[in-house]
């Protein structure tokens, strides 16, 4: 029962903060491509794509992580498993988003348009 309790806090978390960090992204990332491309349908057709796969890599990577869970038996092992697997999702988000931008930044010399 404490496995239920717990995929259910889990699964409500990490999806929330998955949807609003890739509306935020999306949102924001108009403008950057926007500067990088100077084309608007090009730029709204990559950052659309760049979304897709964002929601299907965590998502995915979420429904994947229940499957490693062990047996959990008490209230407190509850609480303890679910901040350990919520915060490793955010720590892949962070990771996940700073790639991206580190990538975008040292190729935007190439990418930039004239």
């Amino acid at each position: 029962m404490f496995n239920i309790i717990s995929y259910i806090i889990f699964l409500a978390i990490s999806s929330y903060i998955t949807v609003d960090v890739g509306r935020r992204c999306y949102r924001a990332g108009k403008a950057y491509l926007k500067y990088l491309l100077h084309d608007e349908g090009l730029c709204l057709t990559i950052n659309r794509i760049l979304l897709g796969c964002y929601y299907l890599l965590n998502l995915g990577y979420i429904a994947l992580s229940l499957t490693f869970w062990e047996k959990i038996s008490t209230i407190e092992e509850t609480v303890i498993t679910t901040a350990i697997r919520i915060g490793g999702i955010v720590i892949i988000l962070c990771l996940l988003h700073y790639v991206n931008i580190f990538t975008l930044y040292f190729l935007r010399k190439k990418l930039t348009l004239k």
